[in-house]
C-alpha cells in the first residue's frame, strides 16, 4: 500500500467516525436540567428568609439588633430540628 492510498483510507475512516458521532449526538433526547431553584421547595414569601437577608445587610450592627438575634435563634432551631418552645 502506498502512502497516498493509506492517507485516503485514514480520511475516509475519520469522516465515518465523525458522521457516526454526529448521528449519535443528534439522536439523543434532550433532557431538561432541573435548576436548583426548582429543587428547593421554598415558599415565595418566607418571612424567615427576609429577616435573614435584613440581618445580613446590617453587617456588624446585627449583633446588637434584638430582631436579628431572634431570627438567628429561629434559624438555628429550624436547622437543628428543634421546636421553638423546647429550648
Amino acid at each position: 500500500m502506498d502512502g497516498k492510498m493509506l492517507a485516503r483510507l485514514g480520511a475516509v475512516m475519520f469522516v465515518a467516525v465523525a458522521i457516526t458521532a454526529a448521528v449519535i449526538e443528534l439522536s439523543r433526547k434532550e433532557e431538561t436540567p432541573v435548576s436548583p431553584s426548582e429543587r428547593l421547595l421554598q415558599p415565595a414569601n418566607d418571612p424567615q428568609r427576609e429577616g435573614q437577608r435584613r440581618c445580613q445587610q446590617l453587617g456588624q450592627k446585627a449583633a446588637d439588633d434584638a430582631e436579628c438575634l431572634r431570627v438567628w435563634a429561629e434559624t438555628r432551631d429550624r436547622f437543628l430540628g428543634r421546636s421553638p418552645e423546647g429550648r
